[in-house]
């Protein structure tokens, strides 16, 4: 049975471990620098606006989600962005699907009204996941980044978390 629960300090060393077959497998992050368990620990240390979450399974991290700012302008301060990593062994189970789904719930409860991300064309992996999920592809960015001295292109998934929208109004259009 797997369980999806908010992240703790303990897990860091998981975490990373599964960020960094992310970064070197080279079809999820335009990262390219290997991180530490110091910087996940970090990360979970500070997640009372932006939660991070982990799908565990008999004590081991098979996969993380997490939420970060967005924009530091207030008027986007109810948008987040998300990233989602499973390990190789926990891909195409299920676990990717209920790990979305808890941290859009955790958004919710937090206020949010937009969850987005940036995905590589060419990962149908992520692509499904977040078309399962509710996310909808709204554009992509041409050329957005090099990786590994090649321009990649990333498509822009968004869902809107419409229950946390009434109260919130839009700016006045300037005139």
């Amino acid at each position: 049975m797997t369980l999806i629960r908010q992240a703790q300090a303990k897990d860091a060393d998981a975490i990373t471990v599964i960020y960094n077959q992310g970064i070197t497998e080279r079809t999820a992050t335009f990262e390219t620098q290997l991180r530490a368990p110091q910087e996940m620990a970090a990360r979970i240390d500070a997640q009372d606006r932006h939660p991070v979450l982990v799908a565990e399974a008999d004590g081991t991290v098979l996969g993380w989600a997490a939420l970060s700012a967005y924009r530091p302008r207030d008027c986007y301060a109810g948008i987040a962005e998300f990233s989602i990593y499973l390990a190789p062994a926990a891909r195409g189970k299920g676990i990717g699907h209920r790990l979305l789904d808890a941290l859009v719930d955790a958004a919710r409860q937090r206020g949010f009204w937009k969850l987005l991300s940036r995905i590589f064309p060419f990962n149908s992996a992520s692509r499904g996941l977040c078309r399962a999920c509710g996310f909808r592809e709204v554009g992509y960015y041409e050329k957005h980044g090099q990786l590994d001295g090649r321009w990649l292109d990333v498509i822009i998934v968004e869902r809107l978390i419409t229950e946390n929208l009434s109260g919130h109004t839009a700016a006045t259009p300037l005139s």
